[in-house]
């Protein structure tokens, strides 16, 4: 019997007892609600893993203004049944301390670090906790995302601080990559430790620049003002971004948008995702020095990017989707172009798809590389193309469908090659898929409704909602609690990048060290930009890391010509 929302409430309220608080089912009992003792966090979340539970991501919160304590939330999703579980308990302000799940569900180590670090929160039994997010210099003792702490704040460096890497495994060598390097586009640092030209380990350190979004957003910034934000967490998947937070949104405060607007949204989504497969697919061919499908997929891409610009004023971050629905319509003339244009798209990407598939240099780069077994894939949560191309058949565009994808008809390619050349297939064969659900969204257009819906009503504060959008590279994942002053009270983004991110030392382990950039770079890494750098003397080998204010000083004397 195949489990269903309501199943899994009354068997966890059957075995837990007193220590579940309160349960609860919402949104077209799409949603299950659970808030429990503390004690209890890691068996809950084990026994929602092993009925086959997906770790989504975790949510901290500071509550001490509201009860004096700390909110923890871990959230999962159903793919088959169609619905998530979101785990809700919390900490008194005196003991900000919970049990770690990180032991039994490896992926949410970042989550827990993460509240480390911006929270103060302490995780018993965790296996790794350094810092995650914190710059190396940031003193200890102040938590960024608690409420008495300003939005604004710079606080003084601490000194003579730097990250401690992972120990070197014996007889190997430590190679840095980054945090800035040819292979990589945006900055991270990995330390990988090699024994010849064989990897065979990797630690990481990231989040060269954490632009506090999510704390700027809940106190600067109203509900109707943060779409446009969200769509600049990625340069690539702006309209998935604002799409998750209006969702979000709407669900709690109960906004029905039109169904015109839905299917909009679709066709923008769709289109999105073409630009995106397009573009990562000429990066991949660059990576692997096959700079052939980089300018052709980067030519066919140009279509897209065109066609974006004739619909929204922009070649990218669109915005169009807001709150309520959609900014712009659709014209039967634009609906005209739109079918022309991908199906020009739908011919080149023909074209390349043979060129790639008959390639054996392509073949030798791609096979057998980064290699993860599905097992681990389903362990370690990972999304998107990665997962597809280890046989874990997800797309929440089918398993818990948004927009107007409850209507369309459309395959999720999964392969079983377990490695990059499996990546490479599946983002081939989804533009074949984006391109059939565009034409199916255009042609079922309804012909009337509102594309936004305009509501006078304050959303009540204090509310709960979870919503999820298939990105390019992979489920992106918005949790928002509703807040006063027209603004929320905790906005949680999860791209699809810190769940991937978390394999890549897996997909590394005993590959040949010239294959690390095709490897990182099948999971479409979107690392943020950076506003620091380290600088060496090569006369004295001294290290320095500089703030944003001496860069920019060194930066306007060398343009000056000045010494």
């Amino acid at each position: 019997m195949q489990i269903n929302a309501e199943s899994l409430k009354n068997e966890l309220e059957k075995k837990y007892g007193k220590n579940i608080i309160k349960t609860e089912l919402l949104y077209n009992n799409s949603q299950l609600f659970i808030d429990i003792n503390r004690e209890i966090v890691r068996e809950v979340s084990n026994d929602i893993v092993n009925k086959g539970g997906r770790y989504l991501v975790s949510i901290g919160n500071d509550e001490r203004q509201k009860n004096k304590s700390f909110l923890l939330v871990h959230t999962f999703a159903f793919d088959a049944a169609h619905f998530t579980v979101i785990v809700r308990t919390s900490a008194p302000e005196e003991d900000p301390s919970f049990i770690s799940i990180t032991p039994d569900i490896p992926n949410a180590g970042w989550s827990e670090r993460e509240y480390m670090d911006l929270l103060g929160l302490k995780f018993k039994g965790h296996p790794k906790p350094k810092r995650l997010i914190l710059a190396d210099d940031w003193p200890e003792g102040i938590y960024p995302l608690r409420k008495d702490v300003p939005y604004n704040l710079v606080p003084p460096a601490a000194e003579d601080v730097a990250y401690q890497f992972d120990e070197c495994p014996p007889g190997c060598s430590m190679v840095p990559v980054g945090p800035f390097h040819p292979s990589l586009h945006e900055p991270a640092n990995f330390a990988v430790y090699v024994d010849g030209e064989t990897i065979k380990g990797c630690d990481y350190r990231g989040f060269m620049t954490h632009r506090g979004i999510e704390k700027l957003c809940t106190t600067q910034l109203s509900y109707n003002e943060v779409p446009f934000v969200a769509e600049r967490i990625c340069g690539i998947c702006g309209s998935v971004h604002a799409t998750s937070y209006s969702q979000a949104v709407e669900r709690a405060a109960g906004i029905k948008i039109s169904r015109r607007a839905e299917y909009i949204r679709t066709i923008m989504l769709e289109i999105e995702r073409l630009h995106s497969h397009l573009l990562w697919l000429g990066v991949a061919g660059h990576l692997i020095g096959f700079d052939t499908i980089f300018m052709q997929a980067w030519r066919v891409r140009e279509q897209i990017m065109w066609l974006g610009e004739k619909i929204t004023g922009n070649r990218k971050t669109y915005g169009m989707i807001v709150i309520g629905g959609v900014r712009r319509d659709l014209t039967h003339e634009l609906c005209e172009e739109i079918l022309k244009v991908v199906a020009n798209v739908e011919k080149e990407t023909m074209i390349i798809h043979k060129a790639v598939v008959g390639d054996s240099a392509i073949h030798k780069r791609t096979k057998g590389v980064g290699v993860i077994s599905k097992e681990d894939t389903i362990k370690w949560s990972l999304v998107g193309p990665v997962a597809r191309a280890r046989g874990v058949d997800i797309d929440v565009r089918r398993d818990h469908p948004y927009a107007a994808y409850d209507e369309m008809k459309f395959d999720v390619p999964v392969v079983d090659t377990m490695d990059v050349w499996g990546t490479v297939l599946v983002r081939i064969l989804e533009i074949y898929e984006s391109v059939k659900i565009i034409r199916q969204a255009i042609e079922k257009l309804p012909n009337d409704g509102p594309i936004l819906y305009e509501f006078t009503e304050p959303i009540p504060p204090y509310r709960h909602a979870l919503a999820q959008v298939e990105a390019p590279r992979g489920e992106v994942v918005h949790y928002v609690i509703t807040g006063e002053e027209n603004r929320a009270e905790r906005w949680r983004v999860r791209a699809p990048t810190y769940p991937n991110l978390q394999g890549v030392p897996m997909m590394l382990l005993n590959n040949q060290f010239a294959d690390f950039p095709i490897i990182l770079g099948s999971i479409d890494p979107c690392f943020s930009c950076t506003d620091r750098v380290e600088v060496v003397d090569i006369r004295s080998g001294k290290a320095a890391i500089l703030k944003a204010s001496e860069l920019e000083t060194i930066s306007r004397k060398f343009r000056s010509g000045k010494p």
